[in-house]
């Protein structure tokens, strides 16, 4: 089953930006708005000042992973836009997955599991 679907117009991305929350950290910059849908849609924005299209494509790669792997504990009915920031060009897989959750938790769009021990 999947979660989520993408951003690719382009007024969608702006009316994200445009009334939208953000929140950013060293390596990604996250915009939430609610879609009234029962579906998450991301959108990943890299642009050309992070590097040649090889390296943009690898951090765009890793933003979706990152979300992919996680996107069951994230609250539905979101459209969400990450955008890379210059540091994210030279980030493991494991610094982009850490600021992407890190961003969600700023967000309260991260749902918080207890498990007792």
């Amino acid at each position: 089953m999947e979660f989520s679907d993408s951003l690719k117009k382009n007024d969608d991305f702006k009316n994200v930006y445009k009334n939208g929350r953000s929140y950013a950290n060293k390596y990604l910059v996250m915009y939430v708005l609610k879609n009234n849908s029962e579906c998450n849609r991301l959108g990943i924005s890299v642009s050309k000042k992070v590097g040649n299209s090889v390296v943009r494509h690898r951090v765009t790669r890793l933003v979706r992973e990152s979300y992919r792997l996680h996107e069951n504990i994230f609250n539905s009915g979101l459209d969400i836009v990450v955008v890379a920031r210059n540091n994210a060009a030279s980030a493991s897989f494991a610094e982009i997955e850490s600021a992407l959750l890190h961003l969600g938790k700023l967000h309260h769009i991260i749902k918080i599991f207890f498990y007792e021990v």
